[in-house]
């Protein structure tokens, strides 16, 4: 096999390819990538058997069609540091020959009849949803997943599909995030998708998808990439439960969004945890740490309350909130200082629990 590509398109396939590679044992086929090159395509390929990528391109010159598998990270090693010129890729015996001018690298191959299949989409049932606002949806909830829960359900987000809409759920147990999008489904079922996927997702994707699914992997294709990623089987917690009734609530204030992201951020440089205290007519921001250092500032507001609310919370969290919402505005809902509360926009919704002293 014998391709000519420059290095900027073979750079960018290795880049988008490394988050799949098996990281951990090079001697494991899935630390490899599997290139084909055939009918004036090539196509390139990583798994490492829970998350994989395909992408094709014909923007490679093919010389002599055939197939090889080579480690992925090395590759992309050796591509950085060549010129940005013309790169010739050419397999001789068990080897790959990375060549540009007088420069020459060579990698070990091998068998690529032994990489692992990907599932395939045929037979499968489609999710028909607006994959750009689903991935809006991904992006809004995904900073609450957790990350080493032993609830392996936890460590994904879910996707529960209703008849009249589509709910995208996250939590890491001390915040729950919801985004709804109104849909028509014939069919209701949920899927709970990892979140290393779902981040990678986010970088993939930014137009129309195919989206498909079975009881163990979901499938995301475009013109030039195929994803898949396996699902995580669990039993999600009934995040309904969780929820305060919104239409109950004893407290909603509208909150400008720039000046509330700019105190709490001053705080900050303080304190990760901070106490907010509602007046009447203004917010006061506080550090809360045990050191005599301390951080303080009033936002002038307007909140109607006849006597202050105090709220002790992780400040992560509301920035986390505030950076995915596109409004200049927000509403916080409140009931009692040691109960959960929730910030909203539209349709999107975090539930938070506050710090009890």
């Amino acid at each position: 096999m014998r391709i000519r590509v420059s290095k900027p398109l073979i750079e960018s396939i290795l880049i988008n390819l490394q988050p799949f590679l098996e990281k951990k044992d090079a001697s494991q086929i899935t630390s490899h990538i599997f290139v084909k090159a055939q009918n004036n395509t090539v196509t390139i390929k990583a798994t490492d058997g829970e998350i994989g990528l395909v992408i094709n391109s014909d923007n490679l010159i093919i010389e002599h069609e055939g197939t090889f598998t080579a480690n992925g990270k090395k590759f992309l090693d050796i591509i950085r540091i060549l010129k940005n010129e013309e790169i010739i890729l050419e397999t001789l015996e068990s080897n790959l020959n990375i060549k540009q001018n007088k420069s020459k690298f060579k990698l070990p191959t091998f068998n690529p009849d032994n990489y692992p299949s990907f599932p395939a989409v045929e037979d499968k049932p489609q999710i028909t949803l607006d994959s750009i606002n689903l991935i809006k949806s991904l992006k809004k909830i995904s900073s609450a997943i957790d990350n080493n829960n032993p609830k392996f359900e936890l460590n994904g987000a879910l996707l529960d599909i209703k008849n009249s809409e589509t709910k995208l759920v996250g939590t890491d147990t001390r915040r729950l995030s919801i985004s709804t999008l109104q849909t028509q489904n014939e069919k209701e079922f949920s899927l709970i998708i990892p979140k290393k996927a779902i981040l990678e997702i986010q970088k993939l994707f930014m137009d129309q998808i195919n989206i498909y699914y079975d009881d163990t992997n979901l499938i995301i294709q475009n013109e030039n990439h195929y994803f898949f990623s396996r699902l995580i089987n669990g039993n999600y917690p009934d995040y309904g439960r969780i929820v305060p009734n919104l239409e109950t609530t004893k407290i909603n204030i509208t909150l400008p969004k720039k000046e509330m992201l700019e105190s709490i951020k001053m705080i900050t440089t303080i304190s990760q945890e901070i106490k907010i205290t509602f007046n009447e007519e203004s917010i006061i921001f506080n550090s809360l740490t045990a050191d005599n250092i301390e951080a303080k500032t009033e936002l002038q507001i307007h909140t109607g309350l006849n006597e202050p609310f105090e709220l002790n919370v992780n400040s992560r969290y509301l920035l986390d909130f505030i950076a995915q919402i596109e409004e200049s505005e927000f509403q916080i809902l409140l009931n009692e200082p040691t109960l959960p509360f929730v910030l909203k926009n539209k349709e999107f919704i975090t539930v938070i629990m506050p710090i009890i002293a």
